[in-house]
Order: structure tokens, then sequence, then C-alpha cells
């Protein structure tokens, strides 16, 4: 199960941040009133979704583990704090689904970064 665990949690970051790409990359109406609500729209849904993108296909290599694993608490990071800021909750009567997604993912992520801190040149030693 040792063996198996850090690879089901980077599969299962990848899939999420990687499933939400048809939703920034396509102008899905929920995906553009968001980023225009923090007037990031249409350059940052697209940027964002790049760099998701990018995130979770470093997640999934594993010599770049844990720069995929950086990013994505970058992005994760930015996201919650516009939920918490700009945007509220509660988006487009979504009961939370989104905030409450990107907390998960989040915290998912600090156990992978966690698990290969070693990884990490220059300060992966120390740990």
């Amino acid at each position: 199960m040792k063996k198996y665990f850090p690879l089901l949690l980077r599969i299962i970051v990848a899939v999420i941040l990687i499933q939400t790409l048809r939703f920034k990359f396509t102008a899905h109406p929920d995906s553009v009133y968001i980023f225009k609500t923090v007037g990031l729209e249409p350059y940052g849904r697209i940027g964002i979704g790049v760099l998701e993108l990018i995130s979770g296909l470093l997640l999934l290599i594993p010599k770049t583990i844990w720069m995929g694993a950086i990013l994505t608490l970058g992005l994760l990071g930015g996201a919650i704090m516009m939920h918490l800021t700009s945007l509220g909750i509660v988006v487009n009567n979504d009961n939370g689904t989104l905030f409450y997604t990107a907390l998960i993912t989040f915290f998912l992520t600090l156990m992978i970064l966690y698990i290969y801190r070693k990884d990490i040149p220059v300060i992966g030693s120390r740990f």
C-alpha cells in the first residue's frame, strides 16, 4: 500500500486539475463568470488553464513531482483566496462544490509534497 498510495494521490490530483480544463478552454459560462468576477477574463482563464495542465502533467512525471506539487499549491491557494475574498464560497448556486474541491485538492497536494519533500533540490536534503 505504501508503494501505491503516493501514486494514487498524484493521479487523483492530476485528474481533478485536468478535468477542469474543458470548462476553461471552452469558455463555459460558469468559468467565464468566475474569471470576469475576479477581473481575469479571458487571459487569466486561459493562462491558469495552461498552468493547471502543466502542473497536472508534472505531477505524473516522477522527476518533476515536487515541481507539479508546488505549482498546484500556488494555483489552488490563489483559487481558495479568490473564493474567500471576491467570489464567495458558493458560486452560481453550486453549493460550494468548487471551493470544497479546491480545499480537498490543496490538502491532497500538501500530502504529495510532504511525501516527495526529499526530491526538492537544495532544501530537500534538510528534511
